[in-house]
């Protein structure tokens, strides 16, 4: 009997280092994924943008555009990374800018900017809890169209 269950014996203790290895560990956190579009601003990484986060990302982002750093934004600088030149896009450019440029200078002041800014973190936030992500985001502006047709249709 011994004879016959030795083999056996064997070959599990060879296998079995095999079966006793690691594999892909699942709690070994991934690495981070470069954050994009409005969860840029998720400084403190809870899965939410709040009200200051968005701010701060927002002053951060005027500064940038301002290619020349004379405190306030061109059409040009605040489409500087626009990569649509269709003339539909242009059109919706230039609205925006007439939209945001409140006193009709020619150019977007900080405070201009961030009065836009802060009407688009409010129309994000639909439960106005003073935070927001980009799935709330998404389901906020996906609902304003159908908002928008049934007050036209009034």
């Amino acid at each position: 009997m011994m004879n016959k269950t030795l083999p056996l014996i064997l070959l599990l203790l060879a296998a079995a280092p095999a079966f006793a290895a690691p594999g892909p560990a699942t709690d070994t956190p991934r690495p981070a994924r470069p954050s994009t579009g409005m969860m840029r601003y998720d400084t403190n990484k809870d899965g939410f943008v709040d009200r200051a986060e968005w701010d701060a990302g927002q002053d951060a982002r005027f500064k940038q555009l301002d290619a020349n750093h004379d405190g306030k934004l061109t059409k040009e600088e605040l489409f500087s990374q626009s990569r649509s030149t269709s003339d539909r896009a242009l059109e919706r450019q230039d609205a925006f800018f007439r939209r945001v440029d409140r006193d009709r200078d020619g150019f977007v002041s900080p405070d201009e900017f961030m009065a836009q800014a802060g009407r688009n973190f409010a129309r994000c936030d639909l439960d106005k809890d003073g935070r927001t992500n980009t799935a709330e985001c998404r389901q906020a502006l996906r609902r304003q169209p159908a908002e928008r047709a049934a007050r036209q249709d009034r």
